[in-house]
């Protein structure tokens, strides 16, 4: 037997991808090496437009465990400059935080409940593409076995073995100069102000909490979470690593080198594992391209960058939603022509962006006095409400138009829980010419929204309100009228 579709990768993208899939009534079999939930800290939130993406499939609520629409955050940080968006009637910019294991669990729950099958312990070994199909060898618990799919999709990570087996290309630079330490840590007692939730810091001031905060030696970032853990970070040019491992005494002497202070935190003695690590240098690379044939790259497997900012998930889950209907249609027949190459084409220009701004977050932040005038002048250019408006659109990834597309959609409520296209007839005038649709396209009614015709990953793709330009957006994303296929 084929299966429609296989993910490499248990993490957030793949689980998104495999709930999109699912929506659509396919199942999609799910490998991770891994036998239990990661005890790596990583991501520690998402970041912009993903987020009020989640509330459109209802997960959002289910992270946050209390219902409501998300609202757009009061500040957020560029390049360790502070944000202030509270005064944007436009903010387009979301914040919340929940720890990466967090997001994974609440995704995987919602895999499960959608009949995904997510097989633990089970390692990608080799792959041989075919013109129908992808050979599959896998390394399973019970030993090695052999499955075939329709499509592969490599949701990997950076060091993506599907991407290496492919034979993808991932040209980019690697920076080594940088190294970054983190460590969980306890606060003593009035080290931590009460007011703003910053670390105060004796001889040295207060350090605002999930900031980068700059020196010329470096970056200091703190991060007080609302779950009880503490983490505090260091990244400066001038600690090299030595050849031992990471220690708490090591990541407390980077933090004093760059605040020039010592800062009197306490190794942790909560619940384990406690966050202990050090990264040196970073890549940033973009895969050559997100498909060859029925293999497909999915979030840090096609891309990878700096972490400056947080946008990593918000882009690599809107890959997921934006492959998911796409991939959905290709296998089940109903896709037009091209429309599985919109994924790169749309999602492609979006990672080159964020590649771009982070990079130079990266050198705005760095150390050295010629950066700090720089980041004088920069500091000037931010006091005009037009810059901290397109800075916010620019990390909330609203800044960016889809070719053929309209802007992200009005909210519909648990209309779009279903992941399914929406056309929005209020009046029932274009009910006739969506008919034919009708086995792929809800028409539906929502007070106080313009006709739309809504694709699953919550874009327009049609505000035109003619019945021959809806046929010409419904035949463009849904393929042929069904008689046409008879």
């Amino acid at each position: 037997m084929i299966s429609d579709v296989v993910i490499v990768g248990a993490g957030p993208n793949g689980l998104m991808l495999a709930c999109e899939l699912a929506l659509t009534g396919l199942r999609p079999v799910v490998l991770e090496r891994r036998t239990g939930p990661s005890t790596e800290q990583r991501a520690n939130g998402l970041v912009g437009q993903v987020i009020p993406m989640l509330h459109r499939r209802g997960l959002y609520e289910r992270l946050t465990g209390h219902p409501g629409a998300p609202s757009p955050t009061s500040g957020h940080v560029f390049a360790a400059f502070h944000l202030r968006l509270d005064e944007l009637a436009d903010n387009p910019m979301h914040i919340l935080l929940a720890s990466q294991q967090k997001i994974e669990a609440m995704l995987g729950e919602r895999a499960r409940e959608l009949g995904v099958q997510v097989r633990g312990g089970h390692q990608l070994t080799a792959l041989d593409q075919k013109d129908d199909r992808v050979v599959v060898d896998v390394d399973g618990p019970e030993g090695p076995y052999r499955v075939e799919t329709r499509y592969l999709v490599g949701a990997d990570g950076g060091r993506s073995v599907t991407r290496k087996l492919s034979g993808f290309a991932f040209p980019g630079v690697t920076d080594d100069r940088s190294v970054s330490r983190t460590a969980a840590v306890d606060v003593p007692e009035g080290l931590r102000d009460p007011g703003t939730g910053g670390l105060r810091v004796p001889g040295y001031g207060l350090i605002p909490p999930f900031r980068h905060h700059r020196t010329e030696r470096g970056v200091v970032a703190w991060a007080p979470f609302p779950d009880g853990r503490n983490l505090i970070t260091a990244s400066t040019d001038a600690r090299p690593p030595g050849a031992e491992p990471v220690t708490f005494a090591e990541v407390m002497e980077a933090v004093t080198y760059v605040l020039g202070a010592e800062v009197p935190l306490l190794p942790p003695t909560g619940p384990e594992p406690h966050t202990l690590r050090r990264l040196s240098g970073g890549n940033t690379r973009i895969a050559d391209s997100y498909r060859k044939g029925r293999v497909i790259l999915l979030g840090d497997a096609a891309h990878v960058h700096s972490a400056m900012g947080g946008p990593g998930l918000n882009l690599g889950l809107q890959d997921a939603i934006n492959l998911g209907w796409k991939l959905a249609a290709e296998v089940r027949g109903r896709a037009p022509e091209g429309l599985l190459d919109t994924y790169e084409s749309e999602r492609r220009p979006v990672a080159e962006r964020v590649i771009m701004h982070t990079q130079a977050q990266a050198l705005l932040a760095g150390p050295g006095p010629a950066v700090t005038a720089l980041r004088a002048l920069f500091a000037e250019l931010m006091e005009e409400e037009g810059v901290v408006r397109r800075l916010a659109a620019l990390l909330a990834g609203t800044d960016f138009r889809y070719d053929h597309c309209g802007p992200f959609a009005p909210d519909l409520g648990a209309l779009t829980h279903t992941g399914r296209p929406l056309l929005v007839d209020n009046t029932g005038a274009l009910a006739g010419t969506a008919a034919p649709w009708r086995d792929r396209v809800d028409v539906v009614t929502a007070p106080g929204v313009p006709a739309v015709l809504v694709r699953p990953d919550n874009y327009l793709a049609w505000t035109d309100g003619s019945a021959e330009s809806l046929e010409t957006a419904l035949s463009r994303w849904f393929g042929r009228p069904a008689q046409e296929t008879i």
